[in-house]
């Protein structure tokens, strides 16, 4: 099931905005955000009925839709949601995927982290060859201001929060043209990756350093 619902969006997103990068990635950014909606809506769920409490997940997860969110700021920044068709089915799309992951989420957690896992790596991959191919025409057009806010005055703790797996050196893009903000946003898309495959290893705690938690286990 999980394979399947990454292939329909891929297919979405790879045959219907093929020629039309922007729309496209306000597609992408805009279902991006769901999953970690759902996963927060799940977790808090569960805490209000008093089955466990899992704080540092929260806000893992609400620092990873904040990254989405400017990722999707930045896309419409740049005319991405400018056609109805194009917002109808990103909202759509986002509805539909957010139900199946709050259930999917509270049956089978590793599933739906597995599921943002291929999402995320299928938005590097696609922002990667973007940069490749675009490289020396982005560098010669500026930088969205919501860019240059989120990337160079922005809440910095928020920008660390998600990105688990920095353990030593921490991330700081520096943003001179429109070609350092795609390729720090797929650099966000690679932390995503390496936070949801963190989400997945038996015994990881809540602040991800590999041992288990106190609390009950989210298996």
């Amino acid at each position: 099931m999980i394979k399947f619902l990454v292939n329909v969006l891929v297919f979405v997103l790879d045959n219907l905005y093929k020629d039309r990068s922007y729309p496209r990635f306000y597609v992408l950014e805009t279902v991006a955000r769901v999953p970690y909606f759902a996963y927060t809506s799940v977790l808090h769920f569960y805490e209000t009925v008093g089955l466990w409490r899992k704080c540092n997940w929260l806000k893992v997860h609400f620092a990873e839709s904040w990254n989405e969110m400017h990722h999707l700021l930045i896309m419409e920044s740049l005319g991405g949601n400018e056609y109805l068709i194009d917002r109808f089915l990103a909202h759509f799309c986002a509805t539909l995927y957010f139900w199946i992951l709050v259930v999917v989420y509270a049956v089978a957690p590793m599933a739906a982290y597995q599921f943002m896992e291929e999402v995320e790596s299928h938005a590097y991959h696609t922002y990667d060859k973007f940069v490749r191919q675009h490289g020396e025409e982005l560098k010669t057009q500026p930088a969205p201001e919501v860019a240059l806010k989120y990337y160079g005055e922005g809440d910095i703790y928020m920008f660390d929060a998600f990105q688990t797996a920095q353990a030593i050196e921490l991330r700081r893009p520096t943003i001179n043209n429109l070609y350092d903000v795609f390729v720090a946003i797929r650099d966000d898309e690679l932390e995503h990756v390496k936070t949801m495959t963190a989400c997945q290893e038996p015994g990881t705690d809540l602040d991800f350093k590999g041992t288990k938690s106190p609390e009950k286990e989210l298996v």
